[in-house]
């Protein structure tokens, strides 16, 4: 979707419309976006990230060639005149100037070096300058809608280094949006996601539907969990969430251990609701009071009868099976028992003997709770019970909203965490199953009880994600005002303005998809 190149404009006021990082500005007339990632690169210092400094070099300094990259998410709904991109210098800036798309591989400014940077697409504006305090580009032929759009930025300008403010400065760079509507509230946008100029996806009302494994043919399912860690009766809890969220979830998460006996009544009439169909995604700790191998050993085979014949009996309706969510957290590397060869094989010696047993209408899950530190042990893999016994690969992972906490950040964030130097967890998921689906299981945006921090930029991501990450085919939310250790808030409405922004999310049409 690359443009033909264009004159820019040349803007004159100094600092003119640029704000804190990942932030925005709206009027009537358009609004005015801060750059998500923004960061340079030197071709002499090749393993070097410059993402946290405050400037963006660019220009040449003998064999010393620097880049700078910029990202800029356009929120959806956004209804694009025109745009203009202003840099503010730092000092003074003289001499041509282009902006190159960037080639469709994911970066950050938190990673990006000379070694890694990615490949430059076509120039899609230059500008001349004899003397400005700030550099402008017209970029009205290149923003056309909502996505996200990545730039390089280079000067032809030898033995000389130009110095822009990054947003990590005051007045970092400024993408100004004109549109033919009234702006959206203002709020921090979202950073990167992979694909440039990807708007988010949708689906037409009625097209979608859910297949033999419960794969839909389009579009996303969209689910929850709530009022997990209180007493409310889980399906009361999920009722009044789908009012306060405006969606009604297609996936009902629920959690059972041991001899419980389940699908609940409760559970059964939920699913059975004809003005509100929803799959059960049920969660069983098997091994509970027991461990994983004398599960695979076949000590616990008359509790798997009994729920056999139970769903034999009483519940023909599909539904989602996840077997001991999040593994990694109950795995001891010595001894036995608790091992990852031993869920591996618990799993496997489960779901054989359900099926022996006649249940055909499991959909299996294997749901990873997907921390870097687990992902960098060498048993990780192991977990893994084989594709025989898996339908779906699913993910339980959380992102803080509050800045510079542990694991803040977006949507994609949480998808793509990894060990040092290997995978993130969809790409890996993605390459090494591709023929699976994948479901996120579990997902929050949470802060710290007492702590109110703003949702909105990652839930406003979720959708450029979806985009251009097709394995994804279920999200399920997992809503509470506080976690298993009181101290996390999770919920959807901790503001009026993160409330807005999810049920903006929910709204979106990419989530209507029919339960066949």
């Amino acid at each position: 979707m690359l443009k033909k190149s264009m004159t820019a404009l040349i803007a004159i006021a100094a600092g003119a419309g640029a704000l804190g990082p990942a932030a925005h500005a709206a009027d009537k007339t358009g609004i005015t976006l801060a750059a998500t990632d923004d960061t340079y690169a030197s071709s002499s210092r090749k393993n070097t990230v410059f993402g946290a400094d405050e400037k963006l070099a660019v220009g040449h300094l003998g064999s010393d060639k620097k880049v700078g990259f910029l990202r800029f998410v356009v929120p959806a709904g956004t209804k694009v005149t025109g745009a203009v991109l202003k840099l503010a210098v730092d000092g003074s800036a003289t001499g041509k100037y282009t902006l190159n798309r960037v080639a469709g591989t994911r970066w950050s400014e938190k990673t990006l070096t000379a070694a890694n940077a990615p490949a430059l697409g076509a120039v899609v504006a230059t500008a001349t300058v004899t003397k400005a305090a700030d550099v402008s580009f017209d970029l009205g032929k290149v923003v056309t809608g909502p996505g996200v759009y990545s730039f390089a930025l280079q000067s032809g300008a030898k033995d000389v280094v130009t110095r822009f403010r990054s947003a990590e400065s005051t007045t970092g760079p400024a993408l100004r949006i004109s549109t033919r509507t009234a702006a959206l509230p203002a709020e921090t946008i979202p950073p990167a996601v992979e694909d440039e100029d990807m708007p988010p996806p949708s689906a037409s009302a009625g097209q979608c539907t859910t297949g033999a494994l419960l794969v839909p043919s389009c579009g996303v399912l969209w689910g929850a969990a709530a009022g997990g860690f209180t007493t409310a009766p889980r399906d009361a809890a999920l009722q009044d969430w789908e009012k306060l969220s405006g969606r009604t979830a297609s996936i009902f998460h629920t959690y059972h251990k041991g001899d419980e006996p389940f699908p609940t009544k409760a559970e059964m009439a939920m699913a059975r609701d004809t003005a509100h169909p929803r799959v059960l995604l049920i969660n069983w700790k098997i091994a509970y009071g027991s461990d994983w191998a004398r599960v695979a050993k076949g000590e616990q085979d008359a509790r798997i009868d009994r729920f056999a014949a139970r769903i034999k009996s009483s519940f023909p309706e599909k539904f989602f099976l996840v077997l001991n969510h999040e593994p990694e957290n109950d795995v001891v590397e010595t001894g036995t028992g608790w091992q990852a060869k031993d869920f591996a094989a618990m799993y496997r010696h489960t779901i054989q003997r359900l099926r022996a047993q006649g249940v055909g209408n499991a959909i299996n899950v294997l749901a990873y709770m997907g921390n870097e530190k687990w992902m960098a042990k060498s048993w990780w893999k192991d977990l893994y019970p084989g594709d025989d016994v898996i339908d779906w690969i699913g993910l339980d992972s959380y992102v803080s909203a509050e800045q510079g906490a542990y694991h803040a950040g977006l949507f994609g964030d949480l998808l793509d965490r990894s060990a040092k130097g290997g995978q993130g967890f969809y790409d890996w998921a993605a390459t090494k199953h591709a023929s699976k689906p994948l479901m996120v299981a579990e997902w929050g945006v949470y802060h710290r009880v007492g702590m109110t921090a703003d949702k909105t930029a990652a839930f406003r991501s979720v959708l450029p994600e979806l985009a251009r990450r097709k394995q994804i085919k279920a999200v399920v939310y997992f809503d509470t005002k506080h976690d298993d250790q009181g101290d996390r808030d999770i919920s959807i409405d901790s503001t009026p303005a993160n409330l807005a922004a999810f049920r903006k999310l929910a709204a979106d049409k990419l989530f209507d998809v029919r339960i066949g």
